[in-house]
């Protein structure tokens, strides 16, 4: 859970709490993202990790979080010491388990011998792929669970049609693989994953998130959705895990990697691949 929509989510969020009990919730947010001269910036300072804790709980109106993610690796602030202030915090009950999110296989080793890091969150997908090569076996060497966010491909791998009338401010229209000849590219190989997903009887989006829940019991996508009907698809993915090996292979031959970076990188989103 973020804090998206001047963070009305966590609001929600905390009248359900309120509402069924907060024992029948786990609970993650992040902490990270921060305002300086009216742009943004990322943060892991102890000022700014302690400030967005206690606006979280105050918006949840909870005592503690379960998941804790730093959102972003904050270059000017060693990790080691970031997570030592996530230590402390969990030390002082106000958070169970610490999370990362894009972060490289030598930050995550880096801040596992400070303290267990319990997942990392990194986009993972059948068009983003890169973690495979060093960052899954480190977390699955240190015990780490692996949450992949924009595991539809920020909507790509479940409706491709829709990207051609996406709205002049939609943030997807500024990233390399969804323009250009990229786009026309990167959309016929999509349009043969569609064939797959024709053949088995489902629809894109639970194939796509088949595969990722076939790489692992350790793996937990969290595709985002605006609608109740789009959670009801997506939970019966479940019902094609695991898939056959053989149609993992088609699948992954199917998709060469996508052309295109997957994002406009800028001090902000400065992912973990272009650190490598």
């Amino acid at each position: 859970m973020g804090g998206g929509g001047n963070f009305t989510n966590e609001e929600l969020v905390g009248k359900a709490l309120k509402r069924y009990g907060r024992d029948k919730f786990v609970v993650a947010t992040k902490f990270g993202i921060a305002f300086e001269n009216g742009a943004r910036i990322i943060s892991n300072s102890e000022a700014t990790i302690r400030s967005q804790l206690a606006d979280s709980l105050a918006r949840l109106d909870t005592d503690y979080i379960d998941l804790y993610y730093m959102h972003r690796l904050d270059t000017t602030i060693p990790i080691e010491d970031t997570m030592r202030v996530l230590k402390a915090l969990v030390e002082e009950g106000k958070i169970k388990y610490i999370g990362l999110s894009e972060v490289t296989p030598q930050e995550l080793r880096r801040a596992h011998a400070v303290y267990p890091v319990t997942a990392i969150q990194m986009e993972w997908s059948l068009q983003t792929r890169d973690i495979e090569d060093a960052v899954v076996g480190t977390a699955r060497e240190l015990g780490v669970g692996i949450v992949p966010y924009s595991p539809l491909g920020r909507g790509f791998l479940a409706d491709m049609a829709s990207f051609d009338h996406l709205d002049e401010k939609d943030f997807r229209r500024s990233m390399p693989r969804y323009s250009g000849d990229n786009f026309e590219e990167n959309k016929k190989r999509v349009a043969q994953f569609y064939e797959i997903a024709r053949n088995k009887g489902c629809t894109p989006a639970q194939l796509a998130l088949a595969w990722l829940h076939s790489k692992g019991e350790d793996v937990f996508p969290i595709p985002g959705t605006k609608s109740s009907a789009r959670i009801e698809e997506n939970a019966r993915a479940f019902s094609l895990v695991p898939l056959e090996e053989a149609t993992m292979t088609e699948i992954e031959t199917t998709l060469a990697p996508f052309l295109g970076d997957r994002n406009t990188v800028d001090a902000l989103k400065g992912a973990y691949i272009h650190r490598l």
